[in-house]
């Protein structure tokens, strides 16, 4: 599949203090070919040094003091500045705050956090004491998504340390803080770039696809495809388009009722709709993967819709049973 094209996805860090893994982002983010921009860095702590490196590459800063706040409005004073600032994802880097519940599932999948341990190994605080009590090997750092329930996110990448005989937790944390400084630029480099990744965006409308009824896998002139019923006589409900016959879009191609629904649709939304070639003439529409704010729900509800209009009205009518409950 082709190479996702450079989109620079655009970056909050939350720090507490010395931000040296912030700073690690920010050079990270300043050297050619990165893709995301760091467009604001916000502490709880007006005397976080981490402030004047941020200030001083010119990016823009914000303090709100969690002092004589309760976390609900400390929270809004930060997610205020965080939405002025059109940030897409937040990084956490050493921000000392627990944020509430209803903040992560504002920014649900869009808030990362690294963490000193080998996840799932020791969540929460003391790891470095804690895996040289144990007897590890190893030490190390997770990059992860970061959830309601502390430290139980997704892992997206890891670095391992290893501890020596008279490890303390102090020379420890020290090594580990050299490896997080590499991990954590590449970790978010992956994690934001993923949805221009074809192979990233395959895998997703694959998943989607192969949990509907009957549906099965099968390339069409050289493209991957999906289709309903048998081996033999199944019918096509969606094709993964890679930019194929000079188009700019990854895309998913789906099923409208006909030409009128087509047209209408890219007149209206031309950022999200196109004609394919070839495929555009029998009804067939594009939708648009790789661009920012993809509403996979939408990207779902379209693929049920085309599996329906092709698939075997004794599986529709299962499906309609099925829907019901």
């Amino acid at each position: 599949m082709a190479e996702a094209s450079l989109h620079k996805a655009k970056v909050a860090i939350f720090i507490s203090g010395s931000g040296t893994n912030m700073a690690a982002l920010l050079y990270a983010s300043l050297i050619d070919g990165s893709p995301y921009d760091v467009v604001l860095v916000a502490s709880n702590n007006p005397d976080a040094s981490g402030l004047e490196i941020a200030a001083a590459e010119g990016i823009e800063t914000f303090v709100h003091s969690h002092k004589g706040h309760s976390r609900d409005v400390h929270d809004a004073a930060m997610e205020k500045a965080l939405l002025a600032s059109g940030a897409q994802y937040l990084i956490l880097a050493g921000y000392m705050r627990i944020l509430s519940d209803e903040f992560v599932r504002r920014w649900e999948s869009r808030i990362l956090n690294i963490h000193p341990s080998l996840l799932p190994k020791y969540k929460g605080l003391d790891t470095y004491a804690r895996a040289i009590a144990a007897g590890d090997s190893h030490a190390g750092a997770s990059v992860h998504v970061v959830t309601p329930e502390l430290d139980a996110g997704e892992v997206l990448a890891q670095v391992r340390v290893a501890i020596r005989a008279d490890e303390t937790p102090d020379s420890l944390a020290d090594r580990v803080k050299f490896a997080e400084h590499q991990l954590y630029p590449r970790a978010i480099a992956d994690y934001v770039s993923r949805g221009y990744n074809p192979d990233y965006l395959y895998d997703r409308i694959r998943a989607l696809a192969l949990t509907l009824p009957e549906a099965h896998c099968r390339d069409s002139h050289g493209s991957p495809g999906f289709r309903v019923g048998s081996e033999k006589s199944g019918k096509f409900f969606a094709h993964f388009n890679d930019q194929h016959h000079g188009s700019e879009h990854i895309a998913v191609l789906v099923k409208t009722s006909g030409m009128d629904e087509l047209l209408g649709l890219i007149e209206a939304q031309p950022e999200v709709y196109f004609k394919p070639a070839y495929y555009g003439a029998s009804g067939w529409i594009g939708l648009i993967l790789n661009r920012p704010g993809v509403d996979w729900a939408h990207v779902e509800q379209w693929l049920q819709r085309s599996w329906r209009s092709v698939a075997p009205a004794k599986l529709t009518k299962l499906q309609d049973i099925a829907d019901m409950f």
